[in-house]
C-alpha cells in the first residue's frame, strides 16, 4: 500500500509539472491564458521550497490580482549584495527538516530533504522554460518577423539559457525523480549529483553576462517598441507571475548556492554508516566548487562595473580604457607646488598599471575629472617625503612626471605608499634592489648626483622647490624679479636661471621631445663641449653647496638671525656645520643655495646660551664681534651651543657619524 501511495503521488508531481509547461506554451499567445487554468509562482517563497503541488492552480482573488497587478522591479543594489547572500542560508530559515507540507512525519530526515530539492527543481525547470522557449523564443520570432531589433541583442541578453535549460529539463530532474522513485532501494542521491555536477561550471558564462543583459534589455526596451510590447505581453500573463523577466533572469544567479545549502543539509542528517555517506560528501565538495565559480564570476561582474563606472569619470578617453586593468585606490590629495605656497587639491586613480593624475572639472558635464598626467607603474617609485611645512607628504616618481603629494593624514599617507609599492612590486620584482632615483632636499647630495646621472632624461626629476634656493644652483648668482629669474631643468629639476638653461636637449621620459635643460645636463646628454666663456667659473670660499643631511654635517638647520650685523639677509638663515669643514658655520639663505652667504670660522669664539627674556637665543663672541641666533627650541638651542662650543675648541670627528648632532 505504500509504494502504490508513493507511486501515486510521483505520478501527481510529474502530472503538476506537465501541466506547468502547458501554461508557459498556451500563454505564448495573447488571449491563450484565459483558456488555461491560471497559474500563480511565487519568487521568494520561503527556503526557495516550490509551493505544494495543487496550490499553484488555485484561483486569484481579486485582492492577490490587483496587489501583483505591477511588475516588481529589482533593485541595483541587489548584484551588488547577492555575493554575500549566496553563501547564507537567509532565505531558507523556515525550512527546517519535517516541516514540509504535505510530508508524512514518519519519513527519514534525509529523504525529505531530497523531496524538497525535487520540488524546488521542478519550480526551477519551469522557470527555466519561461525564459527560454517564451521569452527568449517570442523575442526571436519578433526580431526576425519586424527587424525593429537585432537577433543578436536577444540572443546576448539570455547568453547560454537554452543550454542550462536543457541540461535541467533532460537530466538533472529526470535523473532525481528517478532516484526519489526508487528510493526504498537506493536510498541515495551523491552518486547522481556527482555525475551532473561539472556540467554546473557552465554557470559562470551566464552570471558573467548578467550585468550586460540586464542594460541590455533596459536600453531596448526603451527604444524599440514592438521589443517592449513583447516583454510586456509575457510579463502580464498568468504564466509570468507578474515578475518581470529580470527577476525570472535572477533564479540561475541563485541556484547553485541553493544546492549546496540543500546538499549540506542532507549529508548532516544522513545517519555515520549511511552508504551514501561518502558519495554525498564528495557531492558537496564538487557542488561547492561549481558555487566558487559562480561567485568568481560574480567578482569579476562587479569589478568590470566598478571599472566602467570609474572610465565614466573619467571621461571615456582611449588611452585608459582597458577592460583588463584593476583599480587599486583612489581619493583625494593635496599637490606640493614648486611655484605656490599653498597645496592644491587633487585626485589620484591608481590602477594595477598606471596612476592618473587628475583635477576636478568645474563643470561636471559627462565626465567628472579630467587627467592631467598618466604615470606608468612600471619604473614608477614611490617614499615618504620629511618636510615640517607639509607633513604627511611622499614623493611619487614616474617616468613621465614626478609629483610631490600631501595626504590628511599619516595613515592616508601610508596607504598611499603601500598600495603604490604592492603595484610596483607586481610589476617590477627584478628591480627590488634599485635604489630611489630621486632623493628629497635631505638625501645624500652625491647620491643623487649620481643617481640622476645614471637615468637623466630617462625619468621625469624632482623640481627643487623654488623658496628653498635664493641663487641659481649653477652659476650661483642671486635670483631677482626682473634680469634674473627662476626656471627649472626638465632633466634634474635644479632651479636656474635664464643664462644656464638656454639649451635643448631630448629627453627620452617626454617622447624624445626637445626640453629646457641647464649646461651640465646638456653637455651629459648631447655630448657637445660647451664653449669656454660657458664653462664654470673657479669656485670661491663661499662657493660651497649647502648639506642638508646628518651624513655631510655635524649640524645644520633654521636659525633666526637678531640684529642689525644681518642687514637684508635676516631674519632666518640655513646654518651648516659641515663634516668636511668642521671649524666653521655657513650661512645660506635657503637650504638648496650652492653659495653661502656668510661663513664664521668658529675656532676661538666664546659661546653663551640664552637669557632669562628668550631662553631660545644664544650668542658668538670674540674680539668685538657678536653674533646672535634664536633656535625654534631650547632643546635645538642646546644642541647647537654644544656644537659650536666643540668647533671653537678645535675638536674635529673621527668617524662619519662622529659627534653627530643633526636632527
Amino acid at each position: 500500500m505504500e509504494a502504490c501511495r508513493m507511486e501515486g503521488e510521483s505520478k501527481e508531481k510529474l502530472a503538476s509539472v506537465s501541466s506547468l509547461v502547458t501554461v508557459f506554451e498556451n500563454s505564448r499567445t495573447p488571449g491563450a491564458a484565459s483558456r488555461v487554468c491560471k497559474l500563480e509562482i511565487e519568487h521568494h517563497c520561503p527556503g526557495g521550497r516550490a509551493p505544494p503541488p495543487a496550490e499553484p492552480w488555485k484561483e486569484p482573488n481579486l485582492g492577490e490580482t490587483l496587489q501583483r497587478s505591477e511588475p516588481r522591479m529589482v533593485s541595483r543594489r541587489y548584484l551588488s549584495s547577492l555575493k554575500n547572500k549566496l553563501s547564507s542560508g537567509a532565505w531558507r530559515k523556515s525550512c527546517q527538516p519535517g516541516t514540509h507540507a504535505g510530508l508524512g512525519t514518519q519519513e527519514p530526515e534525509e529523504k525529505k530533504i531530497v523531496q524538497e530539492l525535487l520540488e524546488t527543481e521542478k519550480a526551477y525547470v519551469a522557470r527555466l522554460h519561461l525564459l527560454d522557449q517564451v521569452f527568449f523564443q517570442e523575442l526571436l520570432r519578433e526580431a526576425r518577423a519586424s527587424k525593429a531589433f537585432p537577433e543578436d541583442v536577444v540572443r546576448l541578453i539570455f547568453s547560454n539559457i537554452s543550454s542550462i535549460y536543457q541540461f535541467h529539463a533532460q537530466f538533472f530532474l529526470p535523473e532525481l525523480q528517478r532516484r526519489l522513485d526508487d528510493w526504498t532501494a537506493t536510498p541515495r542521491i551523491g552518486d547522481v549529483i556527482q555525475k551532473l555536477a561539472p556540467f554546473l561550471k557552465m554557470y559562470s558564462e551566464y552570471v558573467k553576462n548578467f550585468q550586460r543583459a540586464a542594460e541590455l534589455l533596459a536600453s531596448w526596451t526603451d527604444k524599440s517598441a514592438p521589443f517592449q510590447e513583447v516583454i510586456t505581453r509575457i510579463q502580464s500573463s498568468e504564466a509570468s507571475g507578474s515578475l518581470t523577466l529580470q527577476h525570472h533572469m535572477l533564479e540561475p544567479v541563485q541556484r547553485i548556492p541553493r544546492y549546496e545549502l540543500l546538499l549540506k543539509e542532507y549529508v548532516q542528517k544522513l545517519p555515520a554508516q549511511a552508504p551514501d555517506q561518502a558519495d554525498a560528501q564528495k557531492a558537496l565538495d564538487m557542488i561547492f566548487l561549481a558555487a566558487q565559480h559562480s561567485n568568481a564570476a560574480i567578482t569579476e561582474m562587479e569589478r568590470l562595473q566598478d571599472l566602467w563606472d570609474v572610465y565614466q569619470r573619467l571621461g571615456l578617453e582611449d588611452d585608459i580604457v582597458d577592460p583588463s586593468n584593476t583599480l587599486l585606490r583612489e581619493g583625494p590629495v593635496l599637490k606640493i607646488s614648486f611655484r605656490r605656497s599653498d597645496p592644491m587639491e587633487r585626485y589620484l586613480f591608481l590602477f594595477n598599471n598606471m596612476l592618473l593624475y587628475c583635477i576636478s572639472k568645474v563643470i561636471q558635464v559627462g565626465a567628472q575629472f579630467q587627467v592631467r598626467t598618466r604615470i606608468d607603474v612600471a619604473g614608477m617609485k614611490v617614499r615618504e617625503l620629511t618636510d615640517a611645512e607639509f607633513p604627511h607628504s611622499f614623493l611619487v616618481s614616474g617616468k613621465q612626471r614626478t609629483l610631490e603629494l600631501q595626504a590628511r593624514s599619516r595613515e592616508e599617507m601610508i596607504s598611499w605608499i603601500q598600495a603604490c609599492q604592492a603595484a610596483i612590486d607586481q610589476i617590477e620584482k627584478r628591480n627590488e634592489t634599485f635604489k630611489a632615483a630621486v632623493q628629497g632636499p635631505e638625501g645624500d647630495t652625491q647620491e643623487q648626483e649620481q643617481l640622476q646621472s645614471e637615468e637623466l632624461g630617462l625619468r621625469a626629476p624632482q623640481w627643487v622647490r623654488d623658496k628653498m634656493v635664493t641663487m641659481c644652483m649653477r652659476c650661483r648668482e642671486p635670483f631677482n624679479a626682473l634680469t634674473r629669474r627662476r626656471h627649472h631643468c626638465r632633466a634634474c629639476g635644479y632651479v636656474v636661471c635664464a643664462k644656464c638653461s638656454e639649451y635643448r636637449a631630448e629627453l627620452k621620459y617626454d617622447g624624445n621631445r626637445p626640453n629646457r635643460v641647464c649646461f651640465h645636463c646638456y653637455t651629459f646628454l648631447t655630448g657637445n663641449v660647451l664653449p669656454e666663456d660657458k664653462e664654470d667659473k673657479k669656485r670661491g670660499i663661499l662657493e660651497k653647496g649647502s648639506t642638508t643631511g646628518s651624513e655631510q654635517s655635524i649640524m645644520c638647520g633654521f636659525l633666526q638671525l637678531i640684529g642689525d650685523k644681518w642687514g637684508k639677509s635676516g631674519p632666518r638663515g640655513w646654518c651648516v656645520i659641515p663634516r668636511d669643514d668642521p671649524l666653521v658655520l655657513y650661512i645660506y639663505a635657503a637650504p638648496q643655495d650652492m653659495r653661502a652667504h656668510t661663513s664664521i670660522p668658529l675656532l676661538g669664539y666664546q659661546v653663551t646660551a640664552g637669557t632669562q627674556a628668550d631662553p631660545r637665543v644664544f650668542q658668538l663672541q670674540q674680539s668685538g664681534q657678536l653674533y646672535t641666533f634664536k633656535a625654534e627650541t631650547e632643546e635645538l638651542r642646546d644642541r647647537w651651543v654644544k656644537a659650536m662650543e666643540r668647533a671653537a675648541s678645535g675638536w674635529s670627528p673621527r668617524g662619519p657619524s662622529d659627534g653627530d648632532l643633526s636632527d
